[in-house]
């Protein structure tokens, strides 16, 4: 947090003195970093989004680990949640605050500053540049709550304030629903009949009405949180996303794209080049699917004699007697994904089942999300249909059909997978290697980063004692069950 701070303020500093130079030509300096485009900026905090939320790095993102997607063959603690050597939560919070949220808004900053093409009228460039404001919004929305998630009460009113070098924690109860406001407010602001970002925007394309359902769909997940605590907050949210337009298949779907040549292919490539022995693929992931005889197990693992077999979550494993990741996955230009239609879809299937009004029944959504899934990953319609028919949607068991199958598909998106299992506590998942700061059990969120212990002292204080400890096993506010 101290590091975002300097940062900005930096920044700050030398914009003032850019104000009271006398020279003309004190600004003519293309290379200093606080003149960079606001384009270069959004793509650095596209990319910087795109693979803290792919990365197996075991020192960035563990939530294939919470969710017995992966496990490791040698440095057994990494998959027993001893992550302070490593510094995960430090590594988590660092990338979202300073290498999404600080490009966001260092890009808020220089809008201002781009200049208006001479053929451009007045009225048609502010209308663009509104819209780039609202995009910029938008995914600095998703970082927040990614962060919200992840630990519970975080900075958030002063987080961004270059003036405030330790910023209080916010309430994670109150930041919710200012994050939809704030969707509100940014979706009422776009307008599709102007452009917006012509370069820099690797998600979209500067697309508006891509980014308007990128906006509802956001929308709908983080309402989708609140289903147990503020049900009607989060009814009036949900079905406002949908009538707005949300992703519903997978042409639709919203993903950064990498390119096959080093250091940018995608993050998971990269490390399973640097370690490749490190990891296998987990046996409780494993062992439902070969029970249910489930297709997509020759995308998600490699075969040892014909079948699939999977190592034990806080054990050595041999690399060699188990399945690893599959090939599919290992692509280097594989995407990573920030909605996908299967992951939209269990949620309006879970909205539906509660009875908000989202056009369709439960069972209509779960099946076409299971659907989408097989064709997200080549499987055919008929695959996919004799699948259904061996796990059909319940009424009287949702939570379990949902969050077993969300699980199944959401195999390479550990955080959403994460974020279903709190919800809805299916499926069963045990850690008896565990260490003891999280009970022998899967982590419900991060700790905070050792940083904010040491230079933030006073407000990680309060915050720890607001959520109730800063521990691995404290819930967030949404998570009651």
């Amino acid at each position: 947090m101290k590091k975002i701070h300097l940062i900005l303020s930096v920044i700050s500093f030398i914009f003032l003195i850019s104000c009271i130079n006398d020279s003309d030509h004190f600004n003519d300096d293309r290379d200093k970093p606080y003149e960079l485009p606001t384009a270069l900026y959004l793509t650095r905090a596209q990319r910087e989004l795109a693979k803290q939320m792919a990365t197996p790095n075991v020192n960035q993102n563990v939530f294939r680990f919470f969710q017995h997607y992966w496990t490791t063959t040698t440095y057994s603690t990494d998959a027993r949640f001893n992550f302070s050597n490593r510094k995960v939560p430090d590594n988590h919070w660092d990338a979202l605050y300073i290498g999404v949220l600080g490009n966001l808004e260092s890009a808020k900053q220089a809008i201002p500053s781009d200049v208006k093409p001479a053929s451009v009228k007045q009225e048609d460039w502010e209308k663009q540049q509104a819209n780039k404001l609202a995009i910029l919004d938008i995914l600095q929305v998703y970082a927040f709550h990614i962060l919200v998630d992840s630990f519970g009460d975080i900075p958030y009113s002063e987080s961004l304030n270059p003036k405030l070098i330790l910023p209080k924690y916010d309430d994670d109860a109150g930041i919710y629903p200012d994050l939809l406001k704030r969707l509100d407010q940014d979706l009422s602001q776009l307008d599709v009949s102007y452009k917006s970002f012509e370069t820099g925007d690797y998600l979209l394309n500067g697309n508006v009405v891509k980014w308007k359902i990128f906006a509802n769909s956001l929308k709908l997940k983080i309402a989708i949180n609140l289903s147990d605590v503020n049900p009607g907050l989060a009814k009036s949210a949900i079905e406002s996303a949908y009538n707005g337009g949300v992703v519903l298949d997978n042409s639709e779907d919203i993903k950064f794209n990498f390119p096959e040549t080093s250091p940018n292919y995608n993050p998971i490539y990269a490390e399973t080049i640097a370690n490749g022995n490190y990891f296998v693929v987990e046996e409780t992931i494993v062992n439902t699917m070969n029970q249910l005889s489930d297709p997509r197990r020759a995308v998600y693992f490699t075969p040892i004699d014909g079948t699939y077999i999977g190592g034990i979550l806080g054990l050595q494993n041999s690399y060699s007697k188990f399945s690893h990741v599959g090939n599919d996955l290992l692509s280097p230009t594989l995407p990573a994904y920030l909605f996908d239609s299967s992951e939209i879809n269990f949620y309006l299937a879970e909205a539906a089942v509660r009875g908000y009004s989202v056009g369709q029944t439960p069972g209509y959504y779960y099946n076409k999300a299971i659907s989408e899934s097989f064709k997200q990953w080549g499987l055919s319609d008929a695959e996919a249909s004799a699948y259904i028919s061996t796990v059909p949607f319940s009424s009287g068991a949702w939570k379990e059909r949902i969050g077993e199958q969300a699980w199944i598909a959401l195999f390479n998106r550990g955080f959403e997978s994460w974020n279903f299992w709190r919800r809805l506590d299916y499926p069963v998942l045990t850690a008896p290697y565990a260490v003891d700061a999280a009970d022998k059990k899967v982590p419900l969120r991060l700790t905070y980063p050792i940083n904010e212990q040491t230079v933030n002292g006073a407000n990680w204080m309060k915050a720890s004692q607001a959520i109730g400890g800063d521990k691995l096993t404290t819930r967030v506010f949404w998570d009651i069950n």
